[in-house]
């Protein structure tokens, strides 16, 4: 099969291709399912280099002998992959350690891969519709990125500090200590963790642990990072997941990371709630809202498409569907509208369906609607609610401190037209003039009622607030709610309507 054959002409390129191979498997927007699947057989083992050479990539980037800087280090590495392999090592002060280090000239070895990728992926586009299709050039400079972020252990040292940060009481996720000071551009040195591989459903089993209640933690784990931490693990495959005794995740391997915009996470809460709802006109407009979708595309067309490709999907129980397959149908139906998929949204769904396949794998009967919806919910909730709003305000506050100095001159202005106004034609219709005054009444109020609502947003600001768990709403100084309230008020009053 052509599957077949690509990947076996990956394997023969070396071990970059094959790495590249492996994250273009997780475009499965682009690729029919046969490659997709014959792509994601790929292994990315290669050879360890010797032991002694690790030793003097160590000793030169920090510029001591490997007896100074580790009480033990094992020349034996623990694992080895086409850009780092790992070792064992034990810290002067006494913690063991896993050394991470990456593989001496590899960046030289991958630049010069990439130059031909690059050029075979412009031939491959210009010489045939079918890479045009499938956007050749644009998974080449993505690897890019993805590839040369990986060489990085400073970066991938900070990305794991954030998630550790994130989960810092560690009582469902644990990430290792990053060792700061034995850290290099090239080298990381991380606590070591140890459990159970996550697939391994039998030693779970008889270690105790609660597979139903596992299962649904980790689409928990999963949500928060998107929603709540706006920073994700991105690589979650079973490799990369261990399970303590306990029930505890434990996590590895921090160099793919993804992050989303606001506009991506409301894209995704509105879609999927959408979706589940069947109202395929919400998911369409979401899309053109969003810009995902060219402003002249046909909506109806558009909703047509996506209930062609989803009605199938839903003619099953909620817990038999799969986010991660509804949102890459969701992709493939819109890339035949133009639409430019963004690149931490693929990583996003790529990363969905590994923990659906991890959960399902713990616990077949999972239902990732019931674990996911209240997220959804609640993200929405706090961006539309009172909280969405007092955030706005905060965000909002240099921009509204320049306009306040503003308010009382355009207040006077409006009064001082409103005294000067020339004095109406007797012949004017009476109905006339008690519109233009119930106008000029409208622009006062909606002035003194911005001026108010300013100054109460600036008040909030610079005070802070302490939730209300009653009302929902915060604790605001009586005064400064008040101040809001009434400005809201004179705006509402103020705005016209149809049958003025």
């Amino acid at each position: 099969s052509n599957g077949e054959r690509l990947r076996l002409a990956l394997e023969e390129l070396g071990p970059i291709f094959v790495k590249f191979g492996q994250i273009l498997s997780t475009r499965r927007d682009l690729l029919p399912p046969d490659v997709a699947n014959e792509l994601a057989r790929l292994q990315d083992r290669v050879p360890p280099f010797p032991g002694d050479q690790a030793v003097r990539v160590v000793e030169e980037s920090f510029e001591q002998p490997i007896d100074q800087l580790f009480a033990e280090f094992n020349r034996e590495p623990l694992a080895s992959a086409s850009i780092a392999q790992v070792h064992v090592a034990r810290l002067n002060e006494g913690p063991e350690v896993i050394v991470k280090i990456v593989r001496p000239n590899i960046e030289k070895t991958i630049r010069r891969d990439l130059t031909l990728m690059t050029l075979l992926a412009q031939l491959l586009e210009h010489f045939l519709a079918d890479a045009r299709r499938l956007r050749a050039v644009e998974v080449v400079a993505d690897y890019r990125v993805t590839i040369l972020d990986e060489l990085d252990m400073v970066r991938e040292a900070a990305n794991a500090n954030q998630i550790r940060r994130n989960f810092e009481d560690g009582s469902i996720l644990q990430i290792p200590e990053v060792y700061w000071e034995q850290t290099r551009n090239n080298i990381m040195v991380m606590e070591r963790v140890s459990g159970m591989p996550v697939d391994d459903v039998d030693a779970l089993r008889a270690a105790g642990v609660d597979l139903e209640k596992l299962a649904a933690r980790g689409v928990e784990i999963f949500f928060k990072q998107v929603f709540e931490d706006n920073f994700f693990h991105a690589d979650m495959h079973p490799g990369n997941i261990m399970v303590k005794a306990d029930g505890r995740y434990v996590a590895v391997d921090f160099g793919i990371v993804g992050s989303l915009e606001d506009e991506d996470k409301r894209y995704l809460a509105e879609n999927f709630l959408a979706f589940f709802n069947r109202d395929y006109h919400a998911v369409a407009k979401a899309h053109l809202r969003a810009g995902w979708i060219p402003a002249g595309t046909r909506l109806p067309q558009f909703e047509s498409a996506i209930r062609a490709v989803c009605e199938p999907i839903f003619d099953k129980p909620l817990s038999e569907i799969s986010f991660g397959f509804v949102l890459l149908r969701l992709f493939q139906v819109a890339r035949r509208f133009d639409m430019q998929v963004q690149p931490q949204l693929v990583l996003l769904q790529k990363t969905l369906l590994n923990i659906e396949g991890l959960g399902r794998t713990l616990y077949p009967d999972l239902d990732l609607w019931k674990t996911a919806k209240p997220f959804l919910e609640r993200w929405m909730n706090e961006q539309l609610g009172w909280r969405g709003l007092l955030r706005t305000s905060r965000d909002q506050l240099p921009k509204l401190a320049e306009t306040l100095p503003e308010i009382p001159f355009l207040l006077h202005e409006a009064l001082q037209q409103f005294a000067d106004h020339p004095a109406q034609d007797p012949q004017q219709d009476e109905r006339e003039k008690q519109h233009q005054v119930r106008q000029e009444k409208r622009l006062i109020g909606a002035i003194v009622g911005s001026a108010l609502l300013i100054s109460a947003t600036l008040v909030y600001a610079l005070s802070g607030y302490t939730p209300m768990s009653v009302t929902g709403l915060p604790r605001l100084p009586v005064v400064t709610l008040g101040m809001g309230m009434a400005g809201l008020y004179l705006l509402i009053i103020s705005w016209p309507s149809d049958k003025q």
